[in-house]
């Protein structure tokens, strides 16, 4: 459902998503890989599932979800009784089309001996065929409350369940999925950027794939990456994640110098999310003014996905909740 914005000349986009806001008793909510002028409009800017408990622990009506769909059902599971809307409702994610519930569940099926630990970007209905969601955060400690010899099926981020499994000496069946944003990134390119910047250090995701995961001085989530460059001594960092995250840094920091990581054709353009790009300001608009495109979730399938984010937020006390919920 991509929403049409051409009969918009004219309109204050800007003033009337402020007039809505409060005439919705709204709450706008944007991930750290949405375009600057969403973040710098949002009541709150971080990952997922810190944006989502941020919401739920508001009085609002209305939560606006200016990120990609999982991110705005995790919000619904979440918070129920409230209006959840997403600006575009084909902001997707690779990772979640890489894992349908119908093949997930087969491959659960024909490992019943295995617990599904599984990475937060996915469907409601792989959330619900889960035993354990994770975030790229949490995940490690979790996967130490598990015992040694319980089997372990990771899906659907490849990458990062391999790089739990190498530190963690835990072999587990991995899902097949990757991030497109993260895959693309080029470790032939990124020693050149290294080569070009001496002595600076390197922040990867757990997303990114092993080539660029050695090569990092500090591997975590989006949040995780904020707070290292808040407190990294030097003052370059080299940030191997979608680089609007960037954008967080600079006003945090701005004495700062913060570079992207480049992809194949040694550039960043590549490296930013098609899915999150989708939203935009005029987009925020429409939804805030129609309610629409709006989250819907069976209740019985929400219960079920919820078992699993439950579960996670037991598990994960001491990490979930202090600001490096790191899902994206």
């Amino acid at each position: 459902m991509t929403i049409q914005t051409a009969d918009l000349t004219g309109i204050d986009v800007r003033a009337e998503i402020e007039r809505l806001r409060k005439e919705r008793n709204a709450v706008i909510l944007a991930h750290y890989y949405q375009k600057p002028e969403i973040q710098d409009l949002a009541d709150f800017v971080g990952d997922s599932l810190d944006l989502s408990r941020k919401a739920a622990a508001t009085d609002a009506d209305v939560i606006a979800f200016c990120g990609v769909k999982f991110m705005a059902d995790t919000a619904k599971i979440l918070s129920p009784q409230k209006t959840v809307i997403l600006p575009d409702l084909e902001a997707g994610c690779s990772l979640e089309d890489s894992c349908p519930p119908e093949k997930f569940k087969a491959f659960r099926e024909a490992h019943p001996d295995h617990i599904a630990l599984t990475y937060i970007n996915c469907s409601t209905e792989v959330k619900a065929l889960s035993d354990i969601i994770v975030t790229s955060s949490s995940a490690e400690t979790i996967l130490q409350q598990i015992p040694a010899d319980q089997k372990i099926i990771f899906g659907p981020d490849r990458h990062l369940g391999g790089y739990l499994s190498r530190k963690f000496n835990r072999e587990m069946l991995l899902w097949p999925g990757v991030c497109i944003v993260h895959e693309a990134f080029s470790e032939t390119e990124l020693m050149k950027l290294m080569q070009e910047h001496p002595g600076a250090p390197v922040a990867a995701h757990p997303e990114c794939p092993p080539a660029i995961i050695d090569h990092a001085d500090y591997v975590g989530s989006t949040s995780g990456i904020l707070n290292y460059a808040m407190t990294m001594e030097g003052d370059t960092l080299i940030v191997a994640t979608e680089p609007h995250i960037i954008h967080q840094m600079e006003k945090a920091l701005p004495n700062k110098n913060f570079i992207g990581a480049p992809g194949a054709d040694g550039n960043c353009n590549c490296n930013i999310c098609p899915y999150m790009a989708l939203n935009t300001l005029e987009k925020l608009y429409i939804a805030l003014r129609d309610l629409q495109p709006r989250i819907e979730i069976d209740e019985d399938l929400r219960l079920a996905a919820k078992k699993s984010l439950d579960r996670m937020l037991e598990m994960a006390a001491g990490t979930v909740g202090k600001g490096d919920l790191g899902d994206r």
